[in-house]
């Protein structure tokens, strides 16, 4: 017979109820429930409407070829308190030798037991098709945002980055959640002035390893096709150099041309760096102005209270984002970085840029680190993916 505490927990728990949603008007709640969440919330980065309906379409993203997913809403009393979705990547799982579920998009009201509710559905399903450990935040690839906010709170979200408050971190101890990795995130002060040191360097691997410069303005404007043809090299560049990094899965052709066409909408040509070798891409770098106000006051849409920001932050930027960085291995010790700093570096010189946010990088991914150690970059965020067991 239960105690009285266990019958009464009982009860408050069956006040919470949890439904798996697939039909657009519930998904329409599912990705609302994160900006109401939040939209008191100046440092909070909420995502576009349209990028996260194409996120969980299967019929635009290519990756559920290779992954399932459930998404889940939890109710109490008919209002949404909570949301999480389950993503049972099956490539990812082969690359690795693993048995893991990954879950995303995870929101709830300060309330551990609507937590305890959602994970309970995605054990659950775990056990079903035989998954042993539940990890994430993460979604189907490394294009999207991952890792939780354990550090940081009172600093400003980024487009590529999850917004959390601190309790989110207390529930998942409460689960028993344990750390699998960590990404760290800079913010680095543009000098006012160019780097001399920097600019002899990028100039002599250049001329002693036949290194180009794509001009990505002049092609922007005159043959946007050539350039997009130099993206999706890039976009190849990225696949290779990420495979080896953590929870990282192979991107095919028609999400690397999603990701394209993501990077045209917030495209700088002063912040976009693609270097090639015989007319072969072999790096890139690409910088976005900050996207924070615009998906803050557009409240999930561009249309019409963030067109105003959108255009100032692509005239007019104070901070920016690193987007994604990429060097071939092979080129990676040939100073091809070099090419790419001075480049973003002179474009935001150029354009007033204050300050560089890196984005979530691994922690043990020494190399993009220190591309940032002269400029005095500042630790300001870390954001965690959490372990649990399928007991």
């Amino acid at each position: 017979m239960p105690s009285p505490v266990e019958g009464a927990y009982a009860k408050k728990m069956n006040m919470i109820t949890v439904k798996q949603i697939s039909s657009k008007k519930d998904q329409k709640k599912f990705f609302k429930f994160l900006i109401d969440l939040y939209k008191h919330n100046p440092l909070a980065a909420p995502n576009l409407y349209a990028d996260e309906f194409s996120e969980f379409d299967p019929k635009v993203n290519d990756a559920f070829r290779f992954a399932e997913c459930k998404m889940f809403l939890a109710y109490r009393d008919k209002k949404i308190v909570g949301r999480v979705a389950g993503i049972w990547h099956k490539g990812a799982n082969e690359k690795y030798g693993e048995k893991r579920l990954r879950f995303t998009r995870f929101d709830v009201v300060d309330d551990f037991e609507v937590t305890q509710a959602l994970f309970h559905e995605l054990k659950k399903w775990a056990r079903e098709i035989g998954m042993t450990e539940i990890i994430g935040p993460m979604s189907f690839s490394d294009l999207n945002e991952e890792g939780m906010l354990i550090d940081g709170f009172d600093k400003e979200s980024t487009y590529i980055e999850i917004y959390n408050e601190p309790y989110y971190v207390e529930h998942m101890e409460k689960l028993g959640a344990y750390k699998v990795a960590d990404w760290n995130c800079y913010r680095v002060p543009v000098p006012q002035e160019g780097d001399a040191r920097l600019k002899r360097l990028s100039e002599l691997v250049a001329k002693r390893n036949g290194y180009q410069l794509v001009d990505v303005a002049y092609l922007l404007k005159h043959d946007k096709k050539r350039l997009e043809q130099y993206v999706m090299e890039c976009m190849r560049v990225l696949d290779e150099v990420f495979a080896k990094l953590f929870g990282t899965s192979p991107i095919n052709e028609k999400q690397a041309r999603r990701e394209m066409e993501t990077i045209f909408q917030v495209l700088v040509p002063e912040f976009a760096a693609i270097v090639t070798k015989d007319d072969k891409v072999i790096g890139y770098g690409f910088v976005i102005p900050s996207m924070r106000e615009v998906l803050h006051k557009g409240g999930g849409h561009t249309l019409p209270f963030g067109i105003l920001p959108y255009i100032k932050a692509m005239s007019h930027c104070e901070v920016c984002e690193m987007m994604s960085i990429g060097v071939l291995d092979e080129h990676n010790n040939k100073g091809a970085p070099a090419l790419i700093m001075n480049s973003v570096l002179e474009g935001l010189i150029k354009r007033g840029v204050k300050y560089l946010e890196t984005g979530p990088e691994l922690e043990t991914n020494h190399n993009v680190q220190n591309l940032w150690k002269n400029y005095n970059p500042e630790l300001v965020k870390r954001h965690r993916c959490w372990g649990l067991q399928v007991d």
